[in-house]
This record gives C-alpha cells, structure tokens and sequence, in this order.
C-alpha cells in the first residue's frame, strides 16, 4: 500500500467533535507510516491541539473566505505537494477547491462532512459538492442520502465513515464506584452524564429540566464539557433549585473516568449532529444511552435495545426515559451491554481510519 502524504485544512477556531475527529484520524495515519499535515488558523482550538500531540501543523489565515485566505491557500499549495487534501469546514472546503479547480496536476480532495445542517443548492455550492472534490465521507449514513436526496450529490461519490473511538483508551470501567469517589461524586446517587460541547442545541436544559421535574434525590447529573451555553445552563439550575444536584466539570484532558463513572448517558440534541462522539465514546464505556432522532444518531441508539429515542425540545419524554432507567438496574446493565457490543463491532478507530485509508489511496493523485 502506497505511502501517503496527506494534508488537512481546517478553517474552525472552534472546539468539539469534529476537531477531535481529525486529530485522532491524524494520528492513527501517522501510525500507519503516513506524513499528515494540519492547515488551520494559528488561533484555532485545533492548532494547539495538534502541536500538543506532535503532529505537523501549519498556521494560515483561512477562517474567513477572503482573498488574503485564498491566496495564503494558493501559495501553500503551490510550495507544498500532498497526495490528498481532507477538507472539513465550508470555509476551507471552498478555499482548497478554488485554489486547486485550475490545477491540472492537483492532489486529490476529499471532503468530510460532519453535521447535519442543510446545504444550500446555490449553483455555486451545488459546484463545491459536486465538482470541487473527488469524494465526499460523511460520518452517517443519513447525511449521505439527504445530501443524495436534497442536493444530488451522487452515491457513488460518497461514503458514510462513522467517527472511530479509539477502543483502548474508553473501555468498560473495573469499578464503578471507586472511580465515583475518585472523582469526588456524590456516594449512592445514580450518575446521569452528558458529554458535550455546551451549546444551545445539544439540549442541556431539557435534561436538567427533566431531573428537576422527577423531583427526586437519588440521581445526579455530571455534566462534562464547557462552551458558549455555560452561563445560560448554570442560570437554569440555580433557577431550577438544582444547585446540589449537578456537578459541571467543565473541558477534560481525559474524558474516560468521568464516561466511566456514569450509570446512564442522556444527549438531548435538536440539532446540527452526525453521530456524536460522545454517545460511541459512552457506549464503549458500556453505558445506556438516551438521546434524539437527530441527523445519524439512530445509527447507534437503537430504541429499546441500548436506550431510549425522546422527542427534541421535550423534558416530559426525556424524564419519562430517565426514570424507567433510574428504576431499573438490570435494565441499563443490559442496554449498556448492547452498546459496548455494537460500538465494538461498529464505532472504533481502527475501523474509520481502515475505511478513511482505502478511500485516501482511490483518490490520490
């Protein structure tokens, strides 16, 4: 198998799962003998990141679609030969494909697309999709046919390539307990976690309204994670008189122990998803899942056989979930032994960077 040098371009300052994707597909590339470059702003999130754990990362300023960006792209292009270029964000999906659309030797495009927000069928979006890469991985199944559907984008052109979590770092926990106390959690609460970057549409407020709503003290939330929402959401407990009953632990270097120390994982998202890491990191934790049918989630929560599927925007239905699980013991024990089993078979890093490598070697140039 061929040696690739590929290249990534990154135009968000931001920070979730689609940054961590990237780095962690970086870097079961690099083990895998290929020479991985990161092009992002010098102020992103994931700049830091990927000097933090040694890969090659490039500063250039490509979080603005602006002549300067394009240009800076170009020049980067020109002094630089990759076999691939992974595109990720709008931004520096158009900035590679206008850069490279006059090439006639170019390396090859590949553009991921991370979440479930509509894509516009201007002709000059239509172009990007459908002329300005050479194959485009969604991380569900779902995207791929509403981008068939919608914006006719053909199959053949596309490939779901779920986001792999990497098996040996979240696996089952030896002890529950033990890590409950280590991490200083209230002792005899059963632990009802939430993962994710705190943003408005990732539903934090439909889960504390929900708990607050059971009326009930043998549960407590952990919520890991921190973001642009954080002040509303801490607004809503106190107002909610759950003070006590919600622990926010804030970004962690090292999620593992906390999914660990969960009893029951709850993600209430109403919007922009593909599949959510943080449901496949939980399920490899071995942890029942209640969440959405928003973008590809269904892909992994299977209703009734690892969790729960509530209406978004719903605390009624969300607490009617949480409470036949605080209930019943056996019944998350066996719902989160159907998500370790099918995350195993389905969710790991070895698989999506398997299926990210054969689809790098097809359209390398």
């Amino acid at each position: 198998m061929k040696k690739l040098n590929i290249l990534h371009t990154e135009s968000s300052c931001g920070w979730g799962g689609q940054e961590i994707r990237t780095l962690t597909e970086s870097e079961g590339m690099i083990a895998r003998g290929h020479q991985v470059t990161i092009a992002c702003p010098s102020n992103s999130n994931i700049y830091s990141a990927a000097k933090e754990r040694g890969i090659n990362t490039v500063a250039l300023p490509i979080n603005k679609k602006r002549p300067a960006a394009l240009l800076a792209m170009l020049r980067f292009l020109s002094a630089n030969q990759f076999d691939v270029v992974n595109t990720h964000s709008s931004t520096d999906s158009w900035l590679v494909s206008v850069a490279l659309a006059w090439r006639s030797s170019r390396p090859g495009i590949v553009r991921t697309r991370h979440l479930s927000t509509a894509v516009h069928n201007k002709k000059t979006t239509q172009w990007l999709y459908q002329k300005g890469n050479d194959f485009i991985a969604t991380t569900g199944e779902k995207l791929r046919q509403t981008l068939h559907s919608e914006n006719g984008v053909a199959l053949n052109k596309m490939q779901s390539v779920p986001t792999g979590i990497d098996e040996n770092r979240f696996v089952l926990p030896q002890d529950k307990k033990q890590i409950q106390a280590e991490l200083a959690l209230p002792d005899g609460k059963t632990i009802i976690g939430i993962l994710a970057t705190i943003r408005s549409w990732k539903g934090h407020e439909y889960l504390v309204e929900a708990v607050a709503a059971l009326h009930r003290q043998d549960c407590h939330i952990l919520v890991v994670g921190d973001g642009p929402f954080r002040p509303t959401l801490e607004a809503k407990i106190k107002e909610l008189g759950l003070d006590g009953q919600v622990t926010l632990v804030g970004n962690q270097d090292n999620v593992v122990p906390w999914l660990q120390a969960m009893d029951l994982f709850c993600l209430p998202s109403y919007g922009n998803e593909g599949v959510p890491q943080g449901i496949m990191q939980a399920m490899l934790c071995g942890l029942p899942i209640i969440s959405t049918d928003v973008g590809s989630i269904l892909e992994v929560l299977h209703h009734e056989k690892n969790g729960y599927c509530v209406e978004t925007k719903d605390s009624k239905s969300l607490a009617i979930a949480i409470e036949k699980l605080l209930d019943n013991p056996s019944l998350r024990e066996e719902f989160g032994a159907y998500s370790y089993k099918h995350a195993s078979a389905n969710c790991t890093m070895t698989k999506m960077v398997d299926e990210m490598e054969a689809i790098f070697q097809k359209v390398s140039k």
